[in-house]
């Protein structure tokens, strides 16, 4: 199976256990991991034959910026659904991988990243 890797998804959004997290805002930073069969496109070199990964890009900016979940977990498990949804006209993701980071914590004495990674498959209807 081969892969697509988008990295370095910057995204301003609401999510947090902190009332302040989900009025004030902050930074978020999303890598993926697409597997799916890019045999085709790899022969065609046809655009149509593989998928779109802006759509990709602009659905993580789309979820990170409007949702306020307390949990990015919650947050990481809906943008992979969100991907994982077929599309007409577009190559089938088998799997995604979802590597959520929130850049700046607010934990007192903690400077550091959190990050959230989880693998979904997707699921046959």
């Amino acid at each position: 199976m081969d892969t697509i890797h988008l990295k370095g998804i910057r995204c301003y959004g609401y999510t947090g256990v902190l009332p302040e997290e989900q009025v004030l805002g902050q930074w978020f930073e999303v890598d993926i991991v697409l597997w799916l069969d890019l045999s085709q496109p790899g022969e065609s070199d046809r655009l149509t034959d593989t998928l779109d990964y802006r759509r990709i890009i602009q659905t993580v900016q789309q979820l990170v910026g409007t949702s306020k979940f307390a949990l990015l977990e919650r947050l990481a498990t809906e943008i992979a659904n969100s991907i994982l949804e077929p599309l007409p006209g577009q190559l089938p993701i088998q799997q995604v991988q979802i590597s959520l980071t929130k850049i700046a914590a607010p934990i007192p004495g903690f400077d550091g990243k959190i990050t959230i990674e989880l693998t979904r498959p997707r699921i046959a209807p």
